[in-house]
């Protein structure tokens, strides 16, 4: 037995772990949009949202996001694991994009509430915070089902 195959169900556990946290944050983080959105700029209340959000962001989001995508590499690097011919992977990688771009968006929202320019409506986040859940699911749908 290889070093990386006894390794294997450690770094699929890592990818798993990450995954939820990353998604937490994902989820989480429109929320306080959405809260935050109705706070008066300057006040208690949007200073308090403007911890909470930076402390997500960057102790909980970033480095989740960074070990989901080396830990998902080091998985889609091991030998037979992926038939790079078949479509799922590739339906999957697209949600991962999606996830990575909504990331992007989420972080520069935050730094629009941190400097007190948030132009959006907390409708326009109550919208955005159902993106990760759909994009999810076609994750784990490809993953399990691996459709085609």
């Amino acid at each position: 037995m290889s070093w990386f195959s006894a390794a294997y169900p450690w770094i699929k556990t890592a990818h798993i772990v990450s995954v939820v946290a990353w998604m937490a944050g994902l989820l989480y983080l429109p929320r306080l949009f959405v809260y935050h959105a109705d706070a008066e700029p300057g006040s208690d209340k949007s200073e308090t949202f403007k911890l909470m959000e930076r402390r997500l962001l960057h102790g909980i989001m970033n480095p989740a996001m960074i070990a989901t995508l080396a830990f998902g590499a080091a998985l889609a690097a091991t030998p037979g694991l992926v038939d790079w011919l078949r479509g799922w992977i590739w339906v999957k990688l697209a949600g991962v994009a999606v996830l990575l771009l909504l990331h992007h968006f989420q972080s520069l929202w935050s730094e629009d509430f941190a400097a007190d320019r948030n132009i959006r409506s907390a409708r326009f986040y109550r919208l955005v915070n159902e993106i990760p859940i759909l994009v999810l699911i076609l994750i784990v749908a490809m993953v399990v089902a691996k459709p085609f």
